[in-house]
């Protein structure tokens, strides 16, 4: 997903921040808690990005740790990089192939259903509105539909909010957002899909759990620990039963 690019130079607070996110590490993987606010990639006007801080586990022909898969911006929670172009292969052919298992949790605010879990499976399709890529549901055969589907459990419920776990089965652009806007209950904070902050700091969705084969063999489970932010929220909501 990345190439090896002239090594930029770290400064020893940056350096610091970043090995601070990690949760495993081996010869073959690095996996980091994600902050929210944090781009995985730079580019249009982004001045940091984990990309970039990356650099922090360089090797000495700079050759530094690659992508094989992303979170939104606004996203906190587990990502998983490769040390190596062979490991970085095999997870990208596991995330193709949908042989991974993603868990994640959301603060939702809406016309909440009655049922305690479920799934959608509304097509998407990406369009361009204001300058920005969103995603919106698109009838089986739209050009450019894409097959979607998002499974989700409510665990706790207060009001018109509620602590939601998603498990995507697709892994289309914005696809749990968009999925959730769809079903009447957006997440939090979510200025594309929903109607901004309501009383949140920032999107509330959070990478919980990532399940993936090691490129060595074996399944590995990771976990990304809560952010404080999102279990204030949660807790200011009565959803803390939940957590």
């Amino acid at each position: 997903m990345t190439r090896n690019r002239p090594v930029p130079e770290l400064s020893t607070e940056d350096a610091d921040f970043v090995r601070n996110l990690v949760i495993h590490e081996d010869d073959k993987v690095i996996v980091f808690n994600k902050p929210s606010g944090l781009a995985v990639q730079g580019g249009g006007g982004i001045s940091r990005s984990l990309d970039d801080l990356l650099v922090a586990f360089a090797k000495s022909n700079g050759k530094r740790p690659r992508l094989v898969h992303r979170l939104d911006l606004g996203t906190s929670g587990v990502i998983i990089t490769a040390r190596t172009q062979p490991a970085a292969a095999f997870l990208s052919e596991e995330f193709a192939s949908r042989r991974t298992e993603k868990t994640y949790l959301a603060l939702v605010r809406g016309a909440l259903p009655f049922a305690d879990e479920g799934a959608l499976n509304t097509p998407l399709v990406k369009v361009e509105e204001a300058g920005r890529p969103r995603m919106i549901a698109a009838n089986p055969g739209r050009k450019g539909a894409l097959a979607a589907v998002t499974h989700w459990r409510i665990l706790a419920r207060s009001g018109d909010a509620a602590l939601l776990e998603a498990r995507p089965e697709t892994g289309r652009m914005h696809q749990i957002r968009a999925h959730l806007s769809i079903a009447g209950m957006p997440i939090l904070g979510d200025w594309l899909y929903g109607t901004g902050a309501e009383g949140a700091s920032r999107l509330m969705l959070h990478a919980a759990k990532l399940v993936v084969r090691h490129p060595d063999g074996g399944e590995m489970c990771f976990e990304a620990p809560l952010p404080e932010d999102f279990k204030l929220a949660a807790t200011a909501l009565g959803l803390q039963a939940g957590l």
